[in-house]
């Protein structure tokens, strides 16, 4: 385990664990925003962790969003500054070739909130509320937010939610598909362990290729997307990976991947 002022870094079984840990609520400092953007560096370069999860380490919170202290006074040039980190934090996670999930608890708004839009997988405690109340100091979310919320959840929905920033129950957000699984709060810990520790067991390879064909695919005209599938489907074929897994299937065996 590693502990920087604000982030609790753990390893369990090649499922790595990113914990946001600034008591009472976890509101991000700008301190807290670059540790967060090191922590994940530091876990996608480390051959270890195969799968990595966005948490929280304070019981109640998951996050309460950006320390309104750090935007007093902060003007044109300072928002640009912090915009432009939280960005890199969207980069390295949608630029991830390692699965990404999200073990989301308690209150969950803004900054922090807005970093699992970008993972793969949200699960929620059943007892958790999410929200968007940047509308309420003036404000937008800036965490790349906008943009992935018209793709996650649609447009019309998406405007409403930040338009009238109020708190959406976990249930109401699953309909949405603004989340993807709800857990009781006392399992969700272990709930995504385990999921996380499935997913280690697959080929890296392939996780990767599905990450960046749906990730950066996506965003492409379907033609243009198509086009990258396949140059995608043709490196794969000459990847170890894609030679054990045809081997260990004709075999009647386990595969045995390239984790490097």
């Amino acid at each position: 385990m590693s502990q920087t002022a604000f982030i609790r870094s753990t390893v369990d079984r090649h499922v790595g664990w990113l914990e946001f840990n600034r008591p009472p609520v976890n509101a991000f400092t700008r301190e807290m925003v670059d540790e967060t953007h090191d922590a994940i560096a530091a876990a996608l370069a480390d051959r270890e962790v195969r799968v990595l999860v966005l948490a929280s380490a304070i019981p109640r919170y998951f996050s309460a969003g950006a320390d309104l202290h750090v935007f007093k006074g902060i003007g044109q040039d300072g928002m640009r500054r912090w915009a432009e980190r939280c960005h890199g934090i969207v980069r390295l996670l949608r630029g991830s070739s390692k699965p990404l999930l999200a073990a989301i608890n308690g209150t969950a708004v803004g900054g922090g909130l807005e970093m699992t839009l970008h993972c793969d997988l949200r699960f929620a405690a059943t007892d958790a509320r999410l929200g968007q109340p940047e509308i309420n100091i003036g404000f937008i979310p800036p965490i790349a937010t906008t943009q992935a919320l018209a793709r996650l959840i649609g447009r019309p929905r998406a405007i409403r939610y930040l338009y009238e920033g109020g708190l959406v129950q976990a249930t109401e957000a699953l309909q949405w598909g603004l989340v993807d699984e709800l857990v009781e709060p006392g399992t969700l810990r272990a709930r995504v362990q385990t999921y996380g520790e499935e997913l280690a067991t697959k080929s890296p390879t392939a996780l990767a290729a599905i990450r960046r064909t749906v990730t950066l695919g996506g965003g492409m005209t379907f033609e243009d997307g198509m086009a990258f599938e396949l140059e995608t489907v043709a490196g794969l074929a000459t990847t170890p990976d894609f030679a054990e897994g045809v081997d260990a299937f004709l075999a009647k065996r386990q595969p045995k991947w390239k984790t490097s």
